[in-house]
């Protein structure tokens, strides 16, 4: 038997409860709670019966070795940044949300693999319902992102869009943007949360419906969540965040969910002024390249995700009278900084604590695993005895308080970066797996167990 329960759902994660409350049990709102349609509740067993009207399967089971793998394959969309956080490429009947704070470059993005995609020979219809198609079209000028399979549209009204998709029939869609399309029939205005909700769904179901990828872009919160009820990100099958400094050029992409691929990948991107800029090699960027050495630098090799970057961090130490001296701090994590400090003074015999210490990155780079803490502390070091380090030198590992150089994950990829980038000497923590001590070449490795054996190695313990 089948019989119909009433109950109340909550409109920012869509958590189900069966009598009305004013916070929601799950996400802690309060007031986003309301009737939601009956559910159908089955009860018994069905064994000979006929199957009750509405719960008639729209579409037959298939046994998975029957099911064609080539229907879900990725699709290079030009842009190798990209297809590489997305896993390959886009793949058909996907819904993708591209997230990020204003001006960060989102519809630039998507302009630009709008046009890498027509230029392939395959169609796509960009959406805008935050600009006239005049407007698009100037920036399309400015990056050049002029192609005759590329077709522009401005609508506010969802199935308005619909119908210019129907009419276009392109084989990739850009909606630009989520929070500005408005859905006929729903309550509240465009960007709330039943709005918002409801053209996620009907723009998924359309992708899952026909195979046509779409590509949306979304606002954020001012802490930085995708603007919105909660459930949006479970509608759609990929979730991008494209984050960027404002006083940097750097971009980078990243995916905190994808059914098709991994979410510690990242993708490295330049916003210039034709328009962004892939960006394959981005360890160069946080490099301060030079004749001469300098003391109080040292280079070492974070992970992004899966990618590794190689990167430098500046220290200047300096004679201070007052009772706190300063610390300032860019770049790097402050607390990191701090410990190397104390581990300096009681284990290695080097007090900094009477000094200013001045900690940054090149590059406008941002260091928070705890791997850079050997480098920070070679770098101190540097700047205390006034003695720079051998050129061509990386150094990567974590400090812990008792003074040891603890061993950190990906050593190998870390090492094969910098081999690639010419560095042919290498300080690392002395246990290490055996899959990381295999020899690199043209890369020396300096195994230590300690920061003080490491300042000894270098010619830094000021003996």
């Amino acid at each position: 038997m089948a019989r119909k329960t009433p109950g109340y759902e909550c409109s920012s994660c869509g958590y189900r409860v069966p009598k009305w409350v004013g916070r929601c049990p799950s996400c802690g709102e309060w007031g986003t709670v309301g009737e939601a349609a009956p559910a159908v509740v089955v009860s018994g067993s069905h064994a000979g019966r006929s199957v009750p009207a509405g719960l008639t399967p729209t579409s037959p089971a298939q046994r998975v070795t029957d099911i064609d793998p080539s229907e879900a394959a990725h699709r290079p969309s030009g842009i190798g940044e990209l297809d590489r956080v997305l896993g390959g490429g886009v793949v058909p009947g996907s819904a993708v949300l591209l997230a990020g704070e204003p001006g960060v470059g989102k519809s630039t993005l998507l302009l630009e693999v709008a046009n890498r995609w027509a230029r392939q020979g395959r169609s796509v219809l960009y959406v805008t319902a935050e600009e006239s198609v005049s407007q698009v079209r100037q920036r399309a000028g400015r990056t050049d992102a002029l192609s005759g399979d590329l077709w522009l549209a401005a609508e506010h009204d969802l199935e308005t869009a619909l119908g210019q998709i129907e009419t276009v029939g392109p084989e990739l869609v850009i909606v630009d943007s989520l929070q500005t399309l408005h859905a006929p029939g729903v309550e509240g205005v465009p960007g709330g949360v039943a709005q918002t909700r409801a053209v996620a769904a009907t723009l998924t179901t359309f992708a899952k419906t026909t195979g046509i990828p779409v590509l949306l872009v979304g606002h954020v919160t001012k802490d930085g969540a995708v603007a919105g009820p909660r459930t949006v990100e479970h509608l759609v099958d990929v979730v991008l965040h494209f984050e960027g400094d404002r006083h940097s050029s750097l971009r980078f992409l990243r995916g905190q969910k994808n059914r098709f691929g991994a979410t510690d990948e990242v993708g490295c991107f330049e916003q210039t002024a034709e328009g962004i800029r892939e960006v394959p090699d981005p360890s160069g960027l946080f490099l301060n390249h030079r004749d001469q050495p300098v003391s109080g630098t040292a280079v070492t090799v974070v992970m992004d995700g899966r990618r590794p970057m190689v990167g430098e961090i500046q220290t200047l130490a300096l004679k201070s009278e007052q009772h706190n001296p300063r610390r300032v701090v860019t770049g790097v994590d402050p607390g990191r900084v701090a410990t190397v400090l104390a581990v300096l003074a009681t284990r290695c015999g080097l007090n900094l604590m009477d000094h200013e210490v001045y900690a940054a990155t090149v590059g406008g780079m941002r260091i928070t695993e705890p791997s850079a803490d050997l480098a920070t502390a070679l770098a101190l070091a540097s700047t205390s005895r006034d003695h720079s380090l051998p050129t061509g030198l990386v150094a990567v590992g974590e400090v812990g308080l008792g003074g040891e150089v603890r061993r950190v994950p990906d050593l190998r990829l870390r090492l094969t970066e910098a081999s690639r980038l010419g560095f042919t000497s290498a300080v690392v923590p002395a246990a290490t797996r055996d899959a990381d001590r295999v020899a690199l070449p043209g890369l020396r490795i300096i195994p230590v167990h300690t920061v003080a054996g490491a300042l000894g190695e270098l010619g830094l313990d000021g003996s």
